[in-house]
């Protein structure tokens, strides 16, 4: 798994390898920009929102909430991830923070009407994932939502067969499987949309 200054070597070359991988439809990044674009769709519901993103990258979906209006905050560990995501963003929040140990202070009494991660939580274990989010939920307005675009599979079988199938497989990272992660959430709280063989968004709503 990369550390801060692996993100931040890879920086400058990381959307290309996401243009790669998703052109080729291959492992991990196969039906990114279809993931953005959903998370996309679902925020615009809502005319106007507060946005908190969790892992931005260099900005490429937040980007383009922040030039529709919307107010963004971001947490990355990457300098030059944020350094990128700055210039494309000059009135956002943005934080450096390694969101493996929780939430900065700076953004710890502020409520949100979507927060959102893309191609992130992967990098935390399955339980660190779920007490993260539950942390997370505490941070809505009573009608907010979490959403989740990653490397996801509905179910550990359908992982297994991609892993088989890729060849070459990242074991580091502990990817998202939604029928293992709901158990942890009330049924009509959290769904799962399949985007492609190895990419999906996870909504969790607030309940209460």
């Amino acid at each position: 798994m990369l550390d801060n200054k692996g993100f931040d070597l890879w920086a400058d070359g990381y959307d290309k390898s996401v243009e790669l991988s998703e052109e080729d439809n291959e492992y991990p990044f196969a039906g990114y920009k279809d993931v953005l674009n959903t998370i996309y769709n679902i925020i615009h519901k809502k005319e106007k929102a507060r946005i908190l993103d969790i892992g931005f990258g260099t900005g490429v979906l937040t980007k383009k909430l922040y030039d529709d209006g919307y107010e963004i905050y971001g947490i990355d560990f990457s300098e030059r991830m944020i350094e990128i995501a700055k210039d494309k963003m000059p009135l956002a929040k943005l934080i450096q923070y390694d969101f493996s140990k929780g939430l900065p202070k700076e953004v710890g009494n502020i409520e949100f009407d979507y927060i959102i991660s893309t191609y992130a939580m992967h990098h935390l274990e399955d339980k660190d994932k779920v007490e993260f989010i539950n942390k997370l939920s505490e941070q809505l307005f009573k009608d907010g939502e979490i959403v989740i675009g990653d490397v996801a599979f509905e179910t550990r079988e359908l992982l297994e067969q991609c892993k088989i199938k890729t060849g070459e497989w990242d074991d580091e990272e502990v990817y998202f499987v939604f029928d293992e992660l709901e158990e942890f959430f009330p049924k009509d709280s959290i769904t799962f949309t399949p985007i492609s063989h190895c990419a999906g968004i996870i909504q969790i709503k607030k309940t209460f």
